[in-house]
């Protein structure tokens, strides 16, 4: 281990656990963290940078949970041919391969500057392993972005698929699933998404079509557990939830109209499963969408309405009940761009009812914990991924919105931002 060290000094710190911030001094070497040393006054040796974090926050990155890298659309990049359900045209110009991992470089980095050191995938945009290059490219060093789950494209169950080059078959049935996750695996992707449920963008009452059978979802978790790999899902009625639950599903996004039936099994699998309700695309949607042609009538129609709602009373009932629900908004469209994923913390407060501690706990520690990486945490041996924020996260949260706030974004030791500016030899 180096001997080189950075010491953040006498900041207010957030140690990721939901307990107050508190008066400390946060000590890295090399990629991990050495102390964190309540009230300060840790011994400066010669050779150590030292980050002078008074009236600042300090506090672990950020985990973007539900994150799709391969979507277009970023702040500064909006794309409107990928904005369904009124306009998909970007699937008949897709990008080349080459063109499009430079698009999902462009959103890490994007991503990386808002905070997120880390993210866990919804899933890829298309069948190309492009988020697997991407991973692989992060974590040699060869692209700049957060550390990556990567997961598998979007596999529904329809026995016809529309292409680019127009309607093909696919199988269907426990045995096509499982190849079909087998075959993920082999690829190199850290997890498979299913979409569970259909979706109202889809076509009217497509959210309560469950579209894979209790055998189909068995299986998959079956063939998960043999290949290595974990599953999410797509799920908003109750009985695809219940069959993600029962079948060992990692991370289910939305969960909208999840029954009390369904509510019950999630408590009881609360300690190996993830929700990510994706709020951020439902507000985006409901009231953020009419420049983009999604005005009351299109989001009503979109179920965008609905699903808000019912979100809004399930959540807050979810969080008494200790699941584990994290911040991931399904960004990437261009009314919900790439670059915005702070915001959810923000209706996590607004609309779910959680504190600030809560809210900030759910983007960091149990963004480690889904992840399944000693990140999120101001502890010894955990990666230093660290921020140090202008003001104060853990009253108001809404300081992370503004990239301006972030004084420095360390990941794995090293400084995205703030070296030159915040850091000097030890006295």
């Amino acid at each position: 281990m180096s001997d080189q060290r950075i010491l953040f000094v006498d900041g207010n710190v957030f140690d990721g656990s939901g307990t107050p911030a508190v008066r400390a001094d946060v000590v890295v070497r090399g990629e991990t963290i050495e102390a964190v040393v309540v009230g300060g006054g840790v011994e400066r040796r010669p050779g150590d940078q030292v980050v002078d974090c008074t009236g600042r926050t300090v506090m672990p990155g950020m985990t973007e949970s539900h994150c799709h890298l391969t979507f277009p659309s970023a702040v500064g990049h909006l794309d409107t041919s990928f904005n369904p359900p009124l306009d998909v045209s970007f699937f008949h110009h897709m990008p080349t391969p080459d063109e499009h991992l430079e698009i999902a470089k462009r959103n890490a980095r994007i991503l990386l500057d808002q905070g997120f050191t880390s993210a866990y995938s919804a899933g890829s945009l298309t069948p190309v392993p492009t988020e697997v290059i991407l991973r692989d490219q992060i974590k040699a060093g060869a692209a700049v972005g957060p550390r990556m789950r990567a997961a598998s494209f979007e596999r529904d169950n329809n026995p016809v698929q529309m292409g680019p080059d127009g309607p093909r078959e696919q199988k269907t049935g426990p045995d096509a699933v499982r190849a079909f996750i087998r075959e993920q695996a082999a690829i190199g992707f850290d997890s498979v998404k299913l979409l569970m449920s259909n979706d109202d963008v889809f076509f009217e009452g497509g959210s309560m079509v469950t579209q894979y059978s209790a055998e189909e979802a068995q299986a998959a978790g079956r063939q998960a557990r043999e290949s290595g790999v974990w599953l999410n899902c797509h799920a908003q009625n109750p009985e695809s939830i219940k069959r993600a639950v029962t079948s060992g599903f990692r991370s289910i996004y939305h969960c909208s109209y999840a029954d009390q039936e369904a509510i019950d099994l999630l408590e009881e699998a609360k300690d190996s499963v993830f929700l990510s309700p994706a709020v951020g695309i439902m507000w985006a949607n409901v009231h953020e969408g009419e420049e983009f042609g999604i005005d009351t009538a299109m989001a009503r129609k979109m179920g965008s309405v609905k699903a808000l709602d019912a979100m809004t009373k399930l959540y807050p009932e979810l969080r008494r009940r200790g699941l584990r629900v994290l911040p991931g908004g399904d960004y990437g469209f261009p009314n919900n761009p790439i670059g915005r994923n702070a915001r959810d913390l923000e209706l996590f407060v607004e609309l779910f009812g959680y504190s600030p501690l809560e809210a900030l706990k759910a983007a960091t520690f149990h963004g480690g914990q889904v992840l399944d990486l000693p990140v999120g945490l101001l502890a010894p041996e955990y990666l230093a991924d660290i921020l140090v924020v202008d003001g104060d996260p853990t009253n108001d949260v809404t300081v992370l919105q503004d990239a301006g706030n972030l004084v420095a974004i360390v990941q794995g030791g090293r400084f995205h931002k703030g070296a030159e500016q915040l850091t000097r030899g030890a006295a």
